[in-house]
Protein backbone atom coordinates (compact mmCIF):
# COMPACT_ATOMS: atom_id res chain seq x y z
CA UNK A 1 0.00 0.00 0.00
CA UNK A 2 1.34 2.89 -1.08
CA UNK A 3 2.01 6.20 1.45
CA UNK A 4 -0.43 8.54 -0.75
CA UNK A 5 -3.54 6.88 0.61
CA UNK A 6 -6.02 9.24 2.24
CA UNK A 7 -9.10 9.43 3.62
CA UNK A 8 -10.68 10.09 0.86
CA UNK A 9 -9.77 7.09 -0.72
CA UNK A 10 -11.10 5.14 2.04
CA UNK A 11 -14.44 7.21 1.93
CA UNK A 12 -14.35 6.23 -1.59
CA UNK A 13 -13.92 3.08 -0.89
CA UNK A 14 -16.63 2.84 1.92
CA UNK A 15 -19.04 4.51 -0.86
CA UNK A 16 -18.79 2.06 -3.11
CA UNK A 17 -18.67 -0.75 -0.54
CA UNK A 18 -22.21 1.21 0.75
CA UNK A 19 -23.95 0.15 -2.36
CA UNK A 20 -22.30 -3.59 -2.62
CA UNK A 21 -24.89 -6.43 -2.05
CA UNK A 22 -25.08 -6.78 1.92
CA UNK A 23 -23.96 -10.64 1.23
CA UNK A 24 -20.51 -9.50 0.05
CA UNK A 25 -20.06 -6.18 1.74
CA UNK A 26 -19.04 -6.13 5.46
CA UNK A 27 -19.78 -2.14 5.03
CA UNK A 28 -23.41 -2.62 3.21
CA UNK A 29 -24.39 -5.28 6.24
CA UNK A 30 -23.26 -2.72 8.95
CA UNK A 31 -24.95 -0.27 7.09
CA UNK A 32 -27.82 -1.83 6.99
CA UNK A 33 -28.17 -2.63 10.70
CA UNK A 34 -28.41 1.32 10.93
CA UNK A 35 -26.38 4.42 12.43
CA UNK A 36 -27.00 3.42 15.86
CA UNK A 37 -25.01 -0.25 15.33
CA UNK A 38 -22.14 1.83 12.93
CA UNK A 39 -21.95 4.33 15.64
CA UNK A 40 -21.88 1.29 18.46
CA UNK A 41 -19.13 -0.13 16.28
CA UNK A 42 -16.87 3.17 16.41
CA UNK A 43 -17.34 3.55 20.01
CA UNK A 44 -16.09 0.24 20.28
CA UNK A 45 -13.22 0.97 17.75
CA UNK A 46 -12.79 4.06 20.10
CA UNK A 47 -12.45 2.02 22.78
CA UNK A 48 -9.72 -0.63 21.60
CA UNK A 49 -7.75 2.42 20.16
CA UNK A 50 -7.36 3.75 23.65
CA UNK A 51 -6.41 0.55 24.93
CA UNK A 52 -3.80 0.01 22.08
CA UNK A 53 -2.44 3.45 22.89
CA UNK A 54 -2.01 2.69 26.37
CA UNK A 55 -0.42 -0.76 25.93
CA UNK A 56 2.92 0.96 23.87
CA UNK A 57 2.50 -1.53 21.22
CA UNK A 58 2.93 0.67 18.19
CA UNK A 59 1.55 -1.86 15.39
CA UNK A 60 -1.17 -2.84 17.63
CA UNK A 61 -1.93 0.64 17.85
CA UNK A 62 -1.81 1.01 13.79
CA UNK A 63 -3.85 -1.62 13.51
CA UNK A 64 -6.75 -0.37 16.04
CA UNK A 65 -6.65 3.37 14.63
CA UNK A 66 -6.92 1.40 11.29
CA UNK A 67 -10.41 0.18 11.92
CA UNK A 68 -11.44 3.11 13.88
CA UNK A 69 -10.77 5.42 10.68
CA UNK A 70 -12.38 2.68 8.47
CA UNK A 71 -15.91 2.83 11.07
CA UNK A 72 -15.70 6.88 11.11
CA UNK A 73 -15.95 6.57 7.42
CA UNK A 74 -18.78 4.25 7.84
CA UNK A 75 -20.73 6.69 10.50
CA UNK A 76 -20.06 9.85 8.21
CA UNK A 77 -21.45 8.25 5.16
CA UNK A 78 -24.85 6.95 7.39
CA UNK A 79 -25.25 10.41 8.36
CA UNK A 80 -24.36 11.53 4.79
CA UNK A 81 -21.78 14.07 6.22
CA UNK A 82 -18.79 14.47 3.46
CA UNK A 83 -15.04 13.97 4.81
CA UNK A 84 -14.79 17.36 3.04
CA UNK A 85 -16.82 18.77 5.70
CA UNK A 86 -14.78 17.63 8.26
CA UNK A 87 -12.01 19.39 6.49
CA UNK A 88 -13.56 22.34 6.16
CA UNK A 89 -14.16 22.40 10.22
CA UNK A 90 -11.04 22.11 10.67
CA UNK A 91 -9.56 24.34 8.47
CA UNK A 92 -11.94 26.63 10.18
CA UNK A 93 -10.81 25.67 14.04
CA UNK A 94 -6.90 26.15 12.79
CA UNK A 95 -7.40 29.92 12.45
CA UNK A 96 -7.10 30.48 16.20
CA UNK A 97 -5.97 28.24 19.14
CA UNK A 98 -6.61 24.97 20.19
CA UNK A 99 -7.64 27.15 23.48
CA UNK A 100 -9.55 29.58 22.41
CA UNK A 101 -11.63 27.19 19.89
CA UNK A 102 -12.89 25.08 22.90
CA UNK A 103 -13.72 28.37 24.75
CA UNK A 104 -15.47 29.29 22.11
CA UNK A 105 -18.03 25.96 22.03
CA UNK A 106 -18.55 26.00 25.59
CA UNK A 107 -19.73 29.29 25.68
CA UNK A 108 -22.28 28.45 22.47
Amino acid sequence: MSDSFSLADLEAIVAARASADAGASYTRSLLDKGVGKCAQKLGEEAVETVIAAVSGDPAELVSETSDLLYHLMVVLHARGVALADVHAELARRTGQSGLAEKAARSNG
